[in-house]
């Protein structure tokens, strides 16, 4: 019982050392951006030895990698996006409306975390090419996920009947982009409720019937 105590707070003290990384690379790369961040930083920020960074992550590639996967999931659960009870819960809507409204307010609390990250991932890849391999896919995950959302979509009461799953995916893709939302909340000043309203309003315009 004693050694699986002890396991436990060590467990729990890893757990703790790995989220304070995490927190000051976020806070520094999106301040300072990814190319002019070192790992001497990241650890005084964290309050770590230079070495546990090493132990921890390797590298500051894979420290990148690792901070943009929970940025995007909001935790270190190993769950893919499509696996979380915000998405799943929207996809189980009766209606084409009630699902469209429900995934907009689940994909905005991601795209809250994920816009600011995503500036930085953009100039860690013009910096560092090799930041572009540490995700090899052939299509967008973002893309993937949005395609499921729009299958389950279509077939969902009130939806358009002339509109494709396709089509669906295209306009979720791209309507509920980081770039649009930074573009949007982060360089023009809108809240969290406006850009919900009017993403909500004009995609209830392309995908459902009434």
């Amino acid at each position: 019982m004693a050694d699986v105590k002890r396991m436990s707070k060590r467990t729990q003290k890893a757990q703790e050392t790995r989220r304070r990384i995490l927190e000051a690379a976020f806070e520094l790369f999106v301040r300072d951006g990814y190319g002019a961040t070192n790992l001497q930083d990241v650890a005084e920020r964290a309050g770590v030895a230079f070495q546990t960074i090493y132990f921890v992550f390797g590298n500051k590639r894979t420290l990148l990698k690792e901070l943009v996967d929970v940025t995007i999931a909001g935790d270190d659960e190993p769950m893919s996006t499509m696996d979380r009870p915000w998405y799943t819960g929207a996809l189980a809507a009766a209606t084409a409306q009630d699902m469209l409204r429900a995934y907009i307010t689940g994909t905005t609390s991601v795209l809250e975390r994920v816009a600011p990250i995503g500036k930085v991932l953009e100039g860690a890849v013009a910096s560092d090419p090799e930041v572009a391999a540490l995700w090899p896919y052939d299509i967008d995950p973002r893309y993937i996920v949005q395609e499921a959302t729009a299958k389950a979509l279509v077939d969902k009461p009130g939806a358009r009947a002339d509109i494709s799953a396709q089509e669906a995916a295209d306009l979720l893709y791209g309507l509920l982009s980081p770039q649009l939302y930074l573009l949007l909340v982060g360089e023009r000043g809108w809240t969290r409720e406006r850009w919900e309203r009017w993403t909500g309003e004009t995609l209830h315009a392309q995908l459902c019937a009434d």
